[in-house]
């Protein structure tokens, strides 16, 4: 018999919010119902009648509450499946059954997020209510289990639909999505003990998936797991998408490199910066961030650390782009922009971006730190005989930035804090210089006078010999070829300036 009437249920819930119209349908329908602690009170208070589980096992509630539905006569009417022999064994030691348990959990991650204090993190570990939904999922060819209160509405409709007559169907559902709250619960416990990383081992869970409209292509399906709210607010535009959400991500990386410092705008397309500046006024760092790949800008992702302003507003309002994020937007900035109601507007309250990053890779997962390292000139080490300037020096911190965010093989080409051109996902650093500088010329920059930063180092002469041709005068790299010495003579001869930093920023 796969149809299973709700005749019992254990309620034991922290959040009453949403319970009082469950119970009225319960007590309606004329279910025994057995409580603990608030719970009972909350029901009692709707003056329907409740067993307390202390008169079903025979023990009070002790150790300060922890231990009160950890009893077999709980537990056996949970796990007892309905069939002779189980069903015999609850009558000799009259244990009642229990077709239904709602239950929920210590809010733990809740406290984690509010307190540093480890007595009060620990004491929202909850033990009684895990055990509950576990046993009651189990066995849900005989028990409904309601593990969260998010799944009130749909309890709620059985009892009023149904009459408390549930399926096999609908008990399996409600175990499904019981294990999805006891594996995530679980997981938040184990991140918290681990957050030094002292135990390798990789566990992750969302419980909240939203479906993109497609992957990278219309024939792929997608999902983004993830609370997007807690970084954004959507001003205006259609829902992101799967490319979009992987260019944002970009986005974030490399303006988190301009956050604190003066006025910035960075254009991207396809997770590679296009355009990048830095400027006295927004406008002008809009222009000059354009001014470096007007081609490539259609169609790309825009990113600023102030206010957008009117003026720069009217400005973006000429390009076609597909989202543009700022920390803020004027009133009449974004009066202008909204008209358009394709156009994705993202206030950010953040830049932060998690410590760890995890891919799939073959038949598992590679999961590294976050690239947070950004050089400074003490990290520097002149190698050369000539030291760079300190406007070179300046030059060279912008443009070590621009490398670090852009698709290896890369070269990043910067004048006067504006990155002019780059090359990059390229198969070898030779062609990503030869990029570079042709994109400079195309649009109209001249590169003598430039500095040069590379994502790795150079195996070869070759990049130095053909930046110098370009004009570049100073160059910023990690160092660490047993061939250096070939750089560092080849800048030495023509006058150059090299420092090295000691990180690479391989992006793959």
């Amino acid at each position: 018999m796969t149809e299973r009437k709700i005749k019992s249920a254990i309620v034991s819930v922290y959040h009453k919010d949403g319970l009082g119209p469950i119970i009225d349908a319960l007590h309606r329908l004329g279910a025994t119902l057995y409580s603990t602690g608030g719970t009972e009170t909350f029901i009692r208070e709707r003056g329907i009648e409740v067993i307390p589980v202390e008169e079903l096992t025979g023990y009070p509630s002790i150790l300060d509450g922890r231990v009160k539905t950890l009893h077999p006569k709980v537990h056996g009417g949970i796990l007892a499946r309905r069939e002779p022999d189980h069903l015999g064994q609850l009558n000799q030691y009259e244990i009642p059954e229990i077709d239904l348990v709602i239950v929920d959990l210590y809010p733990f991650e809740e406290t984690v997020a509010n307190t540093e204090e480890e007595e009060l993190i620990i004491e929202k570990i909850d033990i009684g209510g895990i055990a509950l939904i576990r046993a009651a999922a189990k066995n849900y060819r005989d028990v409904v289990i309601v593990p969260s209160r998010d799944d009130y509405a749909t309890l709620q409709k059985i009892l009023d639909t149904n009459d408390g007559v549930t399926t096999l169907e609908d008990r399996r559902d409600l175990a499904r999505r019981a294990f999805a709250v006891s594996s995530h619960y679980d997981t938040a416990i184990f991140s918290y003990f681990n957050e030094d990383g002292g135990m390798d081992a990789l566990k992750l869970s969302e419980t909240r998936a939203t479906e993109l409209r497609y992957g990278e292509n219309p024939h792929q399906k997608a999902s983004f797991y993830g609370r997007l709210e807690g970084m954004f607010t959507k001003l205006n535009g259609k829902e992101l998408s799967y490319n979009n959400l992987v260019d944002i991500d970009a986005a974030v990386g490399i303006m988190g490199e301009f956050k604190d410092g003066k006025p910035a705008f960075v254009i991207l397309k396809h997770t590679n910066a296009c355009g990048v500046a830095v400027r006295p006024t927004q406008l002008e760092a809009w222009k000059a961030a354009l001014a470096a790949d007007t081609v490539s800008a259609f169609g790309g992702i825009l990113i600023t650390n102030r206010q957008v302003e009117l003026s720069t507003a009217q400005e973006i309002d000429k390009l076609f782009y597909e989202v543009l994020l700022a920390p803020d937007f004027t009133d009449s900035a974004l009066e202008l922009l909204s008209k358009k109601k394709g156009r994705v507007l993202l206030q950010y309250h953040h830049l932060t971006q998690q410590s760890r990053s995890v891919k799939t890779l073959l038949n598992g997962y590679v999961a590294q730190d976050t690239d947070f390292s950004t050089e400074t000139p003490a990290d520097f080490t002149t190698v050369t005989e000539r030291s760079p300037t300190a406007e070179e020096v300046a030059d060279l911190v912008f443009a070590n930035k621009c490398a670090k965010h852009l698709k290896s093989n890369t070269i990043a080409l910067v004048k006067d804090n504006q990155m002019i051109a780059m090359g990059c996902g390229q198969t070898s650093r030779v062609d990503a210089l030869k990029q570079a500088i042709v994109k400079a010329k195309a649009f109209g920059f001249a590169t003598a006078g430039s500095v040069m930063a590379s994502d790795a180092f150079f195996p070869f002469s070759d990049c130095i010999e053909l930046a110098h041709e370009a004009g570049v005068t100073a160059v910023v790299q990690p160092g660490g070829s047993i061939r250096d010495e070939d750089s560092i003579a080849a800048c030495n001869a023509r006058g150059m300036a090299m420092v090295t930093t000691g990180v690479r920023h391989f992006k793959h």
